[in-house]
């Protein structure tokens, strides 16, 4: 039975990844690390408490001797590491928390992965590390750090800790870069559950300055099996890039949820454009094609069709959110 620990699981994205998890691979026994943020919803794994391989333990990945007590009591086969802050005009009205978790966190995770002789190490990460794209070109694994903002910097400084300890210390570490997920459960500060959130209100829409910012978006169940693939084959100490191939700029995209919802696009309001806000974004996923066997499946007009439905069907876990009551009874 192999063991994995995968830290910040009641988010978006590391919520949809032990679901993949724990509905498709029979021999795993998972432990969720979470601090219960914000952004940590246990609504996500509500259906999944009961499944005796999983397990959740509140948490921070900064904390240097609750880690060092999880990796010596439960000898893990691999570290998952999801736990991140993420939202980037949250890390431009104070970066503080985005070093804490993102930058110290990582730290801690690696130096407590080296002392128990981790066999396996993966950091999440982003495209937003390699900054702001012109019109033509994508992101390669080769492409140079330029982060723009607190956000992506702190994350830059994490993937870079990686490879250090990868160098130094021969630690088997792996580091993937996805460009931005879209899908169920996903926190309503992003811009498409916020956008669905708020159409069904019938609300105003903000958009960023122009609304021509150009987005390369993954569906998040296609992002969850890239990392599968490469914990289970990746070659330690390299980078694979993430990229679900469909480039859209955020005004089209809100016109489109729109048309789907039924409402008028005269709901969208243009707001001040984000300070540093990068332009474009595109990734290429080529490396992880060629040597894993992976490329996306959910094409972007049936993976925004089912997140509509999701959100459609599942108002209450919005409602939740929305009052503050989704987290009650944990922590």
């Amino acid at each position: 039975m192999e063991r994995l620990l995968v830290t910040g699981g009641l988010g978006f994205i590391g919520s949809a990844f032990i679901r993949l998890l724990l509905e498709t691979e029979s021999d795993t026994e998972i432990v969720n690390y979470d601090l219960l943020s914000y952004a940590g919803n246990p609504l996500n794994l509500a259906d999944m408490e009961d499944d005796p391989r999983y397990q959740l333990i509140v948490g921070d990945v900064a904390d240097v001797e609750h880690v060092d007590w999880l990796l010596g009591e439960h000898g893990f086969d691999a570290i998952v590491h999801f736990a991140a802050e993420s939202f980037v005009d949250r890390s431009i009205r104070s970066s503080a928390p985005f070093i804490h978790a993102n930058v110290f966190g990582t730290q801690v995770l690696l130096d407590a992965a080296v002392k128990h002789k981790l066999p396996r190490y993966l950091q999440v990460s982003t495209d937003e590390v390699y900054g702001s794209l012109g019109p033509q070109g994508e992101f390669t694994e080769d492409s140079p750090y330029q982060p723009n903002n607190p956000y992506s910097a702190s994350k830059a400084g994490g993937d870079l800790l990686c490879r250090s300890y990868f160098v130094t210390h021969k630690l088997p570490v792996l580091i993937t870069r996805c460009s931005n997920n879209y899908g169920p459960r996903q926190f309503p500060e992003k811009l498409i559950p916020l956008m669905i959130a708020k159409a069904l209100k019938d609300e105003r829409l903000p958009v960023f300055g122009d609304g021509l910012h150009v987005r390369d978006w993954l569906y998040v169940d296609d992002h969850c099996r890239a990392i599968l693939a490469v914990l289970r084959g990746g070659t330690p100490g390299e980078v694979y890039n993430i990229g679900g191939g469909r480039e859209m700029p955020n005004l089209e995209l809100v016109k489109l949820l729109l048309g789907r919802l039924g409402k008028p696009e005269s709901l969208i309001e243009f707001v001040p454009d984000r300070p540093g806000h990068d332009r474009r974004y595109a990734i290429s996923y080529q490396k992880l094609k060629r040597e894993l066997g992976w490329e996306p499946e959910v094409i972007f007009e049936d993976g925004i069709a089912m997140t509509i439905d999701w959100y459609l069907g599942n108002q209450a876990w919005l409602d939740a959110i929305a009052d503050g009551t989704y987290q009650e009874g944990y922590g």
